[in-house]
């Protein structure tokens, strides 16, 4: 029992300090002026609204952690790299095996495809997260920070737990790199920290984006029950194939026993190899333009208003803060891609929460695709690396912003179609100021500048090999016809490129 007086005691209570300090409070907002009061909850809120979204990599806690994250990131970048293959899973399934199948733990949704892989993703997280799942999201490679790549619950993983979870996986690493002729590579050792940090989560579900092709990636150790194959084109030809079903040969091999494939529009001799494999895995496929799709769209303020045809009804009036058709065209993907997920279109026939659906569309975030990041003159960053997707991008420019005079800001890697890029972009481009950016991956700026002389005339190109340059100087082209001209600046050619001037102008 406690020794002191009962409240109720007859004397009068002393104010300790908090009461004191409460006091000086409630006086401080009885005493000042009511329209004072009215402009700093106005300056508290905007405060509220600008801060980083929760999708934003977290800075390191302290110098400690800052170390060890640099550190891992050396360990990684000492092996193989993304662009050097062995196309095998041996590797990777010994690691799984080692760990004791961690990304048997819960159920996957595998995406594959050329373009919007990371954005159909991102919109599949956020749809799930709505619905209260708790998601593991995976995918490549990241715009600014390593963590970026490993998600959850929609937010990149902290950096304490990505360097725990690569420090108790190292033991088992290293005991495979001893038993092979190869050691795993970089994009190995992500996915199987990738797969254990879900599994120590937990996680409901995973949504996985594979590296490159399918069949051979390193993600392709799970049973995805439903395998989303986004649009397939020309890239990594030399790994790949030549022709858009060659390329969907490998892709198509995430498709797994039984699984539900749901299939954005495709070229011809893709669909057809993508239908092949699905009838011998016995694969239940769904077509966007017959299962599922776009009903309509139409501009909205900082997005885009779409009526979606999913595998359960039509969806109405769904804001989708990205711009550009081809975003509508992942969105329906995504949203298919959830349906079958849940079991829509095959085992009941019933749709979605129309409200729920709303909120997690209103939710997706995409950061490097179409993301404007300055303004006056505005600065927009977009990650195509590929002619398919430059001439998406340009089409959404076009559609989405208004720019009397667009000048490009290009640096691309080396082995991308860097020529088709740059037709396509050229007639969206008043002028272009080629670059590189800082990885060794990089294309040389004045090789480049070679190619862009022969697409756009050597009066249309500038040179300027460090990216902190290439920047001012197309900012400075933007703003020749005055500040309110309506120039703007376009950085593309790579995610590289993209992230690294998300960080120059002061985002992330």
């Amino acid at each position: 029992m406690s020794d002191h007086p009962p409240h109720d005691s007859g004397e009068p209570e002393q104010p300790g300090p908090d009461d004191e300090a409460f006091q000086e409070i409630v006086d401080a907002e009885q005493d000042r002026d009511p329209d004072l009061a009215v402009i700093e909850a106005g300056s508290r809120t905007l405060r509220t609204h600008t801060a980083p979204p929760q999708d934003e990599p977290v800075r390191p806690a302290g110098p400690e952690t800052a170390a060890a994250l640099r550190e891992v990131e050396t360990e990684l970048a000492g092996r193989w790299g993304e662009t050097k293959l062995e196309p095998s899973v041996t590797r990777i399934q010994g690691l799984m095996d080692v760990l004791g199948d961690p990304q048997r733990a819960y159920p996957s949704i595998h995406i594959t495809g050329t373009n919007g892989k990371t954005s159909t993703a991102r919109m599949i997280e956020a749809l799930l997260g709505a619905f209260e799942l708790r998601t593991g999201r995976y995918t490549s490679p990241h715009v600014q920070s390593i963590t970026e790549r490993i998600s959850l619950d929609g937010a990149p993983i902290a950096p304490d737990r990505f360097v725990e979870t690569y420090q108790d996986l190292k033991p088992y690493v290293e005991m495979i790199d001893n038993q092979g002729e190869y050691r795993l590579s970089f994009f190995e050792v992500l996915t199987g920290m990738a797969y254990a940090a879900f599994a120590d989560a937990p996680v409901d579900v995973a949504v996985v984006e594979v590296g490159m092709g399918g069949s051979w990636d390193a993600t392709n150790v799970i049973d995805g029950q439903v395998a989303v194959i986004t649009p397939i084109d020309l890239d990594h030809t030399d790994r790949l194939g030549n022709t858009p079903g060659e390329i969907a040969g490998e892709k198509a091999g995430i498709i797994k026993p039984d699984a539900t494939v749901i299939m954005a529009q495709q070229p011809v001799d893709a669909a057809q190899v993508v239908l092949k494999k699905a009838v011998e895995a016995d694969a239940t496929v769904a077509r966007e333009g017959m299962e599922f799709g776009v009903v309509s769209r139409q501009i909205a303020v900082d997005g885009q208003l779409v009526t979606l045809r999913g595998l359960g009804g039509e969806y109405e009036d769904i804001y989708l803060p990205l711009h550009g058709p081809y975003q509508a065209h992942n969105a329906a993907v995504a949203l298919a891609a959830v349906e079958a997920f849940f079991g829509i279109g095959s085992e009941h026939a019933r749709e979605l929460d129309i409200d729920t659906l709303r909120k997690g569309f209103a939710s997706v975030t995409s950061p490097g695709r179409l993301e404007i990041v300055r303004k006056s003159p505005t600065v927009v960053l977009d990650a195509a690396h590929n002619p398919s997707g430059a001439r998406a991008t340009a089409t959404a420019v076009t559609e989405a912003f208004d720019f009397s005079r667009l000048i490009g800001v290009i640096g691309v890697s080396d082995g991308k179609d860097a020529k088709g890029l740059l037709e396509a972009f050229e007639p969206l481009l008043a002028e272009v100021v080629v670059t590189r950016n800082s990885s060794e991956r990089a294309m040389d700026a004045d090789a480049l500048a070679a190619l862009a002389v022969e697409v756009f005339g050597e009066d249309r190109v500038q040179v300027e090999p460090r990216l902190d340059d290439a920047l001012e100087a197309a900012v400075t082209l933007a703003e020749e016809e005055g500040e309110y001209s309506g120039g703007g600046v376009l950085v593309t050619g790579s995610v590289i490129t993209v992230g690294e001037a998300r960080l120059l102008l002061g985002r992330g």
